[in-house]
């Protein structure tokens, strides 16, 4: 759950060698002698050593610049000796070379460098006690979000471009202010938002006549409707604001994502906590509040201690992506209309619970989605799961059925998917190598592709070469 640097995740960048006094693994001479002179494994009692111990500086600096991943840190870990015994350096001389090399990639991660150390070791016992494990916490949410270094995202009636400098750009209806350009006019071409100069946006949300910004140091930013609560058909005379505005309640929370669902607002914190605005009466999500409340409150139940990496909102429902040292889960909770918590019933929830049915499918999930009435998922072996209302086919099963579980896209099987995205009833999904694919309702075109060429609830490919959409912008 992590802003990815300017550089590229996988850019290599300098890493400092730690300056300390490198023990061997014995003090005595002949063993020292043996360093130096011997490259392969030695001694009965030592299985699995080797020279390179007598310089681990340099094997942390080749664990840190190969970027492994959490779990090959835990299986080197597993294989010698070497990498589990403390290394005696510094910030903590008790941690292992994989924690060691865990911890500094973690430090190369926007989000975690401004953090106090207190902060760090409370983000790490949450995370399960480990900085392999806070590791793979920022993966996941680099992995789920906020991919590219810029964003276009697509609202109800407006859009929203953020590019690689944190630049805004707005364009669309404008009946409440939501382009934020300090006027109600709208614009047919992407604008740039001035007032926020000197300031860097990293994600952007747009919602029925709203937008919220956030930026690279956690602070919160909306405008357009003035109320966290209102849905497109919501109260009449609400308050608005046409420029984006400082959200003062959130000022203690460092903020990596923000969602706009339908009579409520959700923000998720860099440590994983997910807290909601409005849409709270008879404690549909944990708690109660007026629908005009402009105080957080934190969600409450299951997800209070577990550590949330993506959130996705719909009409009157929540979905978080978690992360925990026993794997990656999905919570729903809200309206359950349609199927679309995912618990096989159609019957609210109250306090976030989670989808059983990613185990009984064997699917690890790592990208979620909402849309109004269904939802959609991508496993870790790149396998696509949707759920909720089918009308238009937008589940993609060859019906318009609802499903009130997870149930794989068959027709998808052969794609191996990165991303996916949802809209009212339509889902879109990114494969590996680029590859766009579409499906559910393709009214004006909204699919990308001729629906003549699809019988109806089938999944159809747009290729974005001859895509009808996509489009060069022309900023001002």
């Amino acid at each position: 759950m992590d802003t990815t640097t300017s550089s590229g995740l996988w850019q290599s960048t300098s890493i400092q060698y730690h300056s300390v006094n490198e023990n061997p693994l014995s003090s005595e001479p002949h063993l020292q002698i043996i360093h130096q002179q011997q490259r392969h494994c030695y001694g009965s009692t030592s299985q699995g050593e080797f020279p390179l111990a007598a310089s681990p500086s340099i094997v942390l600096h080749v664990l840190t610049e190969c970027y492994l991943d959490p779990q090959d840190l835990a299986r080197l870990e597993a294989s010698s000796r070497f990498f589990r015994q403390p290394a005696n350096f510094s910030p903590d001389f008790n941690l292992s070379i994989s924690e060691l090399a865990a911890l500094d990639m973690c430090q190369s991660r926007a989000v975690f460098k401004p953090m106090t150390q207190s902060e760090r070791e409370t983000l790490k016992e949450r995370c399960g006690g480990s900085w392999k494990l806070v590791l793979r916490f920022l993966i996941a949410g680099e992995t789920c979000y906020r991919r590219e270094k810029c964003q276009a995202i697509a609202g109800p009636g407006h859009s929203v471009v953020v590019t690689k400098s944190g630049a805004v750009y707005t364009f669309g209806s404008n009946t409440s202010g939501q382009l934020g350009h300090g006027t109600t006019e709208e614009e047919w071409r992407p604008r740039l938002i001035r007032s926020l100069q000197g300031i860097r946006i990293i994600q952007a949300t747009a919602g029925a006549g709203r937008t919220m910004l956030i930026s690279d140091i956690g602070q919160v930013y909306a405008f357009g409707k003035d109320s966290f609560g209102d849905s497109e058909y919501g109260v009449d005379g609400s308050r608005t604001a046409t420029t984006p505005q400082l959200v003062e309640s959130l000022k203690g929370i460092f903020a990596v994502q923000a969602v706009i669902g339908n009579f409520f607002t959700a923000v998720l914190s860099r440590e994983g906590r997910v807290y909601t605005f409005s849409w709270g009466s008879e404690a549909t999500l944990g708690h109660q509040t007026e629908p005009h409340d402009q105080e957080p409150h934190l969600l409450k139940g299951d997800l209070e201690n577990v550590p949330v990496v993506q959130i996705a909102a719909g009409y009157c429902y929540l979905l978080a992506l978690t992360c925990q040292p026993s794997g990656m889960s999905v919570y729903s909770v809200g309206c359950g209309l349609g199927g679309k918590l995912g618990h096989g019933s159609r019957t609210d929830e109250k306090y976030p619970r989670m989808i059983e049915q990613f185990k009984h499918l064997k699917l690890e999930p790592v990208v979620i989605a909402a849309g109004a009435w269904h939802a959609a998922v991508v496993g870790k072996d790149g396998r696509v799961c949707t759920w909720g209302w089918g009308r238009y086919g937008c589940l993609g099963h060859g019906n318009e059925e609802c499903e009130t579980v997870p149930k794989v896209v068959e027709s998808l099987l052969a794609v191996k998917a990165v991303h996916v995205t949802t809209g009212d009833y339509t889902t879109f999904v990114v494969a590996e190598n680029g590859d766009v694919y579409s499906f559910g309702c393709g009214e004006s075109s909204s699919l990308g592709h001729h629906l003549g060429t699809a019988t109806e609830g089938q999944v159809c490919m747009a290729w974005l070469g001859s895509c009808k959409i996509p489009i060069v912008f022309q900023t001002m």
